[in-house]
């Protein structure tokens, strides 16, 4: 017998029809835009733009808007495998012949989904990868995936508009019901389809075979199941049950660390005795020690920490508000304030507070967590600590303090 090519009609699932790929596709969506909504929120709060002021509170929102970002992102993988899997049989459709307008019409469309695919799954892979740390491309991550986003994003919405009446068919339909004429046009990725007809098979399962019901059952289980399995980064007292959770909680003085002090390269700045801060604004420049740091009024606040893998960690941290030290220069009290680390290279040894975090009371230079002195893998001798803000721009290890305006 001579092998031939699959074809589309050779998978005759009953699992593999309208309302199922577009009931998953619904949820599917639903993850990829809170991941988009929240991972924009966060790219804002890293790289601002002029028209945008990022928030100061409340002060858990950056940890709240990560977290269902990482969470988010996690639950679509079981979701977009399942959705791959229920409308790949569509591969091996052939596009009509001779050339026609049908045929133009069909490859766009294929190319479009083949584009939404490929964004979906490289925003997933890499999402993924980044909550590990483990970076396999010379591409830089953040700059990469937020552009890949607004790709994936745009074409979701571009593949729902167009499969919207298969859509608007499929999902009121009864799962239990006979399946649909065979002419019916087949949903595909985002909750639609990819326009071949369908490949319905009779709905009555055969026993022992899974229903339409129970392979959307256990999908939305995986989905929960994989959630769960991550959330303890971001809800503590789920820890205990996520073996997917990259940061357990468990740190120096009960905070995880990124970044550590070893891999900065400030462990002998950092630990010597004769470290000063340096703070300037415009000719004015003066220095102070930890001395003299600690002789100034000390301000306690409980704030988490939060970053941008997902992980999140409250902590007492007490230090000299920040708004202090720009009056001790006699700056103005709404500037930009220039912060730069003992760490000399990386993507953020340095960082700007913006009027709105300079000014505020509970941005601090903090010297203690806890209670105690910051371990060095924390920032000692000092490190920022501002309500709302991502992690990545939590300077640790500081070492000047410059007023731009």
């Amino acid at each position: 017998m001579t092998p031939r090519r699959p074809r589309e009609e050779d998978f005759t699932s009953p699992l593999r029809d309208n309302r199922v790929t577009s009931r998953v596709g619904l949820w599917l969506g639903i993850a990829f835009l809170v991941a988009f909504l929240t991972g924009v929120f966060s790219h804002y709060g890293q790289d601002t733009p002029g028209w945008f002021t990022y928030p100061t509170g409340p002060v858990s929102i950056y940890r709240v808007t990560q977290g269902l970002h990482v969470l988010a992102g996690t639950a679509a993988i079981p979701l977009l495998l399942v959705k791959l899997w229920s409308v790949y049989p569509k591969l091996f459709s052939r596009l009509p012949w001779p050339p026609s307008r049908e045929a133009a019409i069909q490859a766009v469309e294929r190319l479009s989904i083949g584009v939404l695919v490929a964004s979906a799954v490289f925003q997933l892979v890499t999402g993924l990868q980044n909550t590990t740390h483990w970076y396999p491309w010379g591409f830089s991550f953040r700059s990469t995936h937020y552009a890949v986003a607004w790709v994936a994003i745009g074409s979701i919405l571009v593949h729902v508009a167009v499969k919207l009446p298969i859509i608007r068919q499929a999902l009121p339909q009864p799962l239990d019901e006979p399946a649909e004429p065979v002419a019916t046009r087949e949903p595909s990725m985002s909750g639609s389809g990819s326009g071949a007809h369908s490949m319905a098979a009779p709905s009555t399962s055969a026993p022992g075979v899974l229903s339409r019901r129970g392979l959307l059952r256990a999908t939305y289980a995986a989905a929960g199941l994989a959630v769960l399995a991550a959330a303890g980064q971001s809800v503590s007292w789920l820890r205990e049950v996520s073996i997917f959770g990259v940061r357990s909680g468990e740190g120096p003085q009960g905070v995880p660390v990124n970044r550590s002090a070893e891999e900065a390269g400030v462990v002998d700045s950092a630990m010597d005795p004769a470290w000063q801060l340096t703070l300037a604004y415009g000719s004015t420049t003066m220095k102070l020690s930890l001395a003299d740091l600690e002789a100034m009024p000390q301000r306690t606040r409980s704030l988490p920490i939060s970053c941008v893998e997902g992980w999140s960690a409250g902590a007492t941290w007490t230090g000299v508000p920040v708004a202090d030290l720009v009056a001790r220069l006699g700056a103005p009290a709404e500037s930009d304030v220039f912060v730069t680390s003992l760490e000399s290279s990386g993507a953020f040894s340095t960082s700007t507070l913006p009027p709105q975090f300079s000014s505020h009371p509970d941005t601090l230079l903090a010297l203690q967590l806890h209670g105690e002195a910051l371990d060095i893998q924390h920032g000692y001798p000092a490190r920022i600590i501002a309500p709302a803000r991502p992690g990545v721009l939590q300077t640790k290890w500081v070492t000047g303090l410059e007023v731009l305006s």
